[in-house]
């Protein structure tokens, strides 16, 4: 480009190299130039528009995500960071993506020998008994159940599944188990009762799991009492599925107290409030934030580590920047 001072006069023609001169100004502002040979026109070139990714290489966008896995909400966050709430939640799905991959491509050949894994209730939109006629075929709107596999003593997440309780998503949560899991150590298998789990764990981990179900009774509703909370657990009952599973770890306590470090941390799950997810989207990068956040970031009271420093994934407790890189 030729100055003069410090002003430019001319560019050279990305269409055949020559020079050119300035030809006005386009209407965004922009110089436009027209080349002195084949008289094409064009405008210098462009500066990129702020995207929402850019957040992410700001402290205050790393702040946006810290609170969002600390079980802020999305308004608390926009208040106190003064990002747009429409900005935020563009910010979670994208950084919920990343961790999403980020899992699926890391947790994998854990020595695990004691998995746990339970579905956890929570609705997008409205609940299921709520729905209008129109959206009864609605699969993205209605209960939402997230389903989880932990490792009982390194604490890591294994997989976990965002959708209904059917027997394609336990099929999904068990062939995440699979490929996360080292085929060098055989595990022991507890869930609940789900009848899913039996088809899913046959198809996907016969060959290398001992699998068995506690199955909890509950005692039945008094009448005219309205619960928000299960009823009152009468007992539960040990049942070999498959294999040998020793009858002293067949348990679920673990990924229960998993279950509340979840209502506690993704404000989406805290029951009795109007931060429930309005769309799949946003409910499943939630749900995958907190994981990763969860495996890597977040230091584990009784293990004094990561889950995925204990499970020998990474040898360090990272950073959220570097869990969104």
């Amino acid at each position: 480009m030729e100055t003069i001072g410090n002003t430019a006069t001319s560019t050279n023609c990305p269409k055949c190299g020559n020079a050119s001169k300035r030809f006005g100004k386009h209407r965004n502002g922009l110089q436009r130039f027209r080349c002195l040979s084949c008289r094409k026109t064009f405008t210098e070139d462009h500066k990129r528009g702020f995207r929402v990714e850019d957040y992410l290489d700001e402290q205050r966008g790393l702040m946006a995500v810290r609170m969002l896995v600390e079980g802020c909400s999305v308004r608390t966050v926009e208040r106190l960071t003064e990002i747009r709430r429409d900005s935020i939640i563009q910010l979670l799905v994208i950084a919920g993506e990343r961790c999403e991959s980020l899992m699926d491509r890391i947790i994998r050949n854990v020595p695990a020998t004691d998995i746990q894994a339970d579905e956890i209730w929570g609705f997008i939109g409205c609940k299921e008994k709520n729905k209008r006629d129109e959206e009864a075929e609605d699969s993205e709107r209605g209960d939402c159940y997230t389903w989880v596999a932990i490792e009982r003593n390194m604490k890591v997440v294994l997989g976990f599944v965002v959708g209904k309780r059917t027997g394609e998503n336990a099929m999904d949560l068990m062939r995440q188990v699979r490929r996360a899991t080292s085929p060098a150590v055989r595990f022991q298998l507890s869930t609940d009762g789900l009848e899913s789990y039996i088809a899913a764990v046959d198809e996907m981990l016969m060959d290398r799991c001992d699998y068995a179900q506690l199955v909890k009774s509950f005692a039945q509703p008094q009448e005219n009492e309205k619960r928000y909370s299960p009823a009152y657990c009468t007992g539960a009952k040990k049942v070999v599925i498959s294999g040998n599973p020793d009858e002293a770890k067949i348990c679920t306590s673990h990924i229960e107290r998993n279950n509340l470090t979840m209502r506690m941390q993704i404000r989406r799950l805290t029951r009795l409030t109007n931060a429930f997810s309005k769309k799949l989207e946003s409910h499943r990068a939630a749900v995958a934030l907190h994981f990763a956040y969860y495996n890597f970031c977040q230091l584990h009271g009784s293990l004094r580590v990561t889950p995925a420093m204990e499970a020998g994934i990474t040898d360090h407790v990272w950073k959220v920047s570097e869990l969104l890189a």
